[in-house]
């Protein structure tokens, strides 16, 4: 299938030739957009590329000065990637253009190829999307300016590159479920009616390195062990609030040497809930608990906010939209809440937004195995021009 197959042709430009990885304006974007582009271009509509990166594909409708619809996704990949995170739904997009056979709708298409959402480069995501919504402020664009530059883009152009909310009739993304749940249902799609909040920190555990064999057992201030306990509450906590996850992904022990008592521990803390105020609770009580255990232990915790992140809702007229296309093709509706975070929680800020869930073979995402049934993407396109079809119908 196409659409398929052009996403594993993009999956070989890659930063390293043994994985994928694709970071924001790394050299191999340069060979991506030289086959978006012709792609696009192919398909009828006019190429550029805006000064934060994003390939942008505008397909222009029946009369000048009408409203457009943005599909898109992003480019960028995280380490030894998948093929299909983020790409899947930029061949959707000129898929769909490509189906209408130069047919002019009421309103413009744009396709947009977000240069970055994963947030790997610089541990800051959805800095195309941001663009798109005029939220690249000084601190990121000291931070990523050099990037810009170096792929020959020019920075102080960025303003140019956000959307005016009152010319867009909305955005519609296609992704990967990145879980188990459609499969689980015998489902191909999934219908995204709003996608999580989410709370990310660095939290330090500080006790006191010391000799491993020499320091008794009651005398030591160990900040792994520390540590260790107020993991397991983070577990805790998440597995009693009905819907909330909480992850400690990443730890780093320092000296980090066999023979010595860990004298600092810093971890990551992702914790996300559809309901704000519900994921705030409970981030409130598990850094109490961090507190808790550190008065307990004679250790010393502080924190630093990443992310926080509130959730979203979709669109309720382009959800009913949507969900009337899925059933237009057949298929029954599945509802349901995104647990990723996704470029729509960003554009959904501006502009009315909705996604579409392709079932994930396994539930496996950002993992070489990542994958997509032949049949589910024939269906979402499916959908998609049923969506673009009942929109034009709604604005005549």
């Amino acid at each position: 299938m196409k659409i398929i197959e052009r996403c594993r042709r993009l999956a070989g430009m890659s930063e390293d030739p043994s994985v994928l990885i694709r970071t924001f304006l790394s050299p191999p974007v340069h060979d991506v957009h030289r086959c978006l582009s012709a792609w696009m271009t192919r398909a009828g509509m006019s190429v550029s590329t805006d000064a934060a990166g994003n390939l942008r594909g505008r397909y222009p409708g029946l009369e000048s000065n009408v409203p457009r619809l943005l599909i898109g996704s992003h480019i960028d990949t995280v380490p030894d990637a998948g093929a299909f995170d983020g790409p899947l739904g930029v061949m959707l997009g000129i898929a769909l253009v490509e189906a209408l056979a130069g047919r002019r709708l009421r309103f413009d298409i744009e396709v947009v190829a977000f240069s970055e959402e994963e947030g790997v480069r610089f541990g800051v995501p959805f800095i195309g999307s941001r663009a798109l919504i005029g939220e690249i402020d000084s601190d990121l664009l000291a931070t990523v300016e050099p990037a810009i530059r170096n792929f020959g883009l020019d920075p102080e152009k960025l303003p140019e590159a956000a959307i005016n909310a009152t010319e867009i009739l909305g955005y519609l993304e296609f992704h990967i479920e990145q879980g188990p749940v459609l499969e689980s249902l015998s489902l191909p799609l999934g219908v995204v009616t709003a996608i999580v909040g989410q709370s990310r920190l660095e939290v330090v555990f500080r006790g006191k390195a010391n000799h491993a064999g020499t320091t008794p057992m009651h005398l030591r201030r160990d900040a792994l062990a520390a540590a260790a306990l107020w993991i397991t509450l983070v577990e805790r906590e998440a597995r009693a609030t009905p819907h909330l996850v909480a992850t400690v992904g990443s730890i780093t022990t320092l000296p980090g040497a066999g023979n010595v008592i860990a004298g600092e521990v810093r971890m990551s803390l992702d914790v996300r809930h559809e309901e704000n105020e519900i994921r705030q609770g409970a981030l409130s009580r598990i850094l109490t608990g961090a507190q808790e255990i550190g008065e307990q232990r004679d250790i010393h915790i502080e924190w630093t906010q990443r992310l926080d992140q509130a959730s979203v809702a979709c669109d309720g007229g382009l959800v009913a939209t949507l969900a009337r296309a899925v059933e237009s093709v057949g298929l029954p509706v599945h509802r349901m809440v995104s647990g990723a975070g996704h470029d729509a929680m960003v554009l959904a800020k501006r502009v009315p937004a909705v996604m579409l869930f392709l079932r994930s073979p396994g539930g496996i995402s950002h993992h070489p195995d990542e994958t997509v049934l032949p049949g589910d993407v024939e269906a979402a396109l499916q959908v998609g021009l049923r969506f673009l079809n009942q929109l034009e119908a709604r604005d005549a």
